[in-house]
């Protein structure tokens, strides 16, 4: 372990910095956290690489995807309940999310496909997922078939844990396995079929979903039409934020001129998370050990209402060899 020592007056001192730029940023941040009310009608034109079926897993006695059903399953009993999802919440996501399936049908098909490459008790899965905890519902889903996962991923999905800790999973992986990486950013919709937004436990108004994607589109906007400066990466108490922020300024004005930049924007920040990703695959594909491979899966995670299940829209689903070449573009 490296213990680094950080002067406590220089820390003081440094935090007390802020520019007015970087303080215009937080309040573009903070603003995006409040409760969202605005209706969303576009059909995405984004194309979509796969096309998931639903497969029964009969190997399980565990039924997924319901995010109100995981204490069920902690507490000992043997099959979970799947959530209904209130119909226009159905009808929203298959209007712009179309090829959208619920995390039962996901894990089942993504079992069954990689079970047919020899993955099983020997795999580990790994993901690149928000901070949210809205976004707990899809590792815990995996789980059942496939255990505990490692995490790489910060705000927004990005993977944030980069190079180092694609190798540090690698050497987790049981002997003679395979890895299963599940990436994406994530939206909410509520009740009403808003997009960007959701109901959470507890409280009686839901919020942005992702909040911290929100923000950013808030940020890139300004920088877009000139009301807003490109924030430097110095300030260590923003730096996902900020590395975020950043990240989605090639896309200001695809959100722009999008119909309804609430459902782009996650499409965006697959884009940019897909080429990071792919990255990292490619640099730390060698810490997989003997003939282990990689399945890459990303896309969309769709927060629902509590006691709702959620959905995914898979984009990509990509088999790699522990070198770093792509085997395969497998399809669900």
């Amino acid at each position: 372990q490296v213990c680094i020592s950080i002067n406590h007056f220089r820390l003081q001192s440094l935090t007390m910095k802020f520019s007015a730029v970087t303080l215009s940023f937080l309040a573009v941040q903070a603003s995006a956290f409040a409760p969202i009310n605005a209706p969303y009608s576009r059909v995405s034109k984004t194309p979509i690489n796969a096309q998931a079926t639903s497969v029964i897993l009969e190997k399980t006695s565990v039924l997924v995807g319901a995010s109100s059903a995981i204490a069920d399953r902690v507490a000992g009993r043997k099959s979970v309940k799947i959530g209904e999802v209130p119909d226009a919440v159905k009808e929203k996501i298959d209007a712009v999310f179309p090829g959208s399936v619920s995390n039962r049908e996901l894990v089942s098909c993504v079992f069954d496909k990689l079970s047919a490459r020899g993955y099983g008790r020997t795999s580990l899965v790994a993901t690149s997922l928000c901070c949210d905890e809205v976004t707990r519902v899809l590792e815990k889903d995996f789980g059942v078939v496939y255990n505990d996962n490692f995490h790489m991923g910060g705000l927004a999905g990005f993977p944030f844990g980069g190079v180092t800790s694609f190798g540090a999973m690698a050497s987790h992986i049981p002997d003679g396995g395979s890895c299963l990486v599940v990436f994406g950013p994530h939206v909410g919709v509520d009740s009403d079929g808003n997009v960007g937004t959701t109901e959470r436990r507890g409280r009686m108004q839901g919020g942005a979903c992702c909040g911290s994607a929100v923000a950013a589109s808030g940020y890139v906007a300004g920088v877009l039409e000139g009301d807003a400066k490109m924030i430097p990466s110095a300030d260590p108490t923003q730096a996902q934020q900020i590395f975020v922020s950043n990240m989605l300024l090639p896309h200001a004005e695809r959100l722009r001129d999008a119909d309804d930049k609430m459902v782009e924007l996650p499409y965006a920040l697959y884009d940019a998370q897909k080429d990071m990703i792919t990255e990292i695959i490619k640099a730390g594909s060698g810490a997989v050990a003997g003939n282990g491979n990689i399945a890459l899966l990303g896309g969309i995670q769709i927060n629902t209402p509590p006691g709702s299940t959620d959905y995914f829209l898979p984009l990509s689903f990509e088999f790699y060899n522990n070198k770093g070449d792509k085997l395969d573009d497998l399809t669900l």
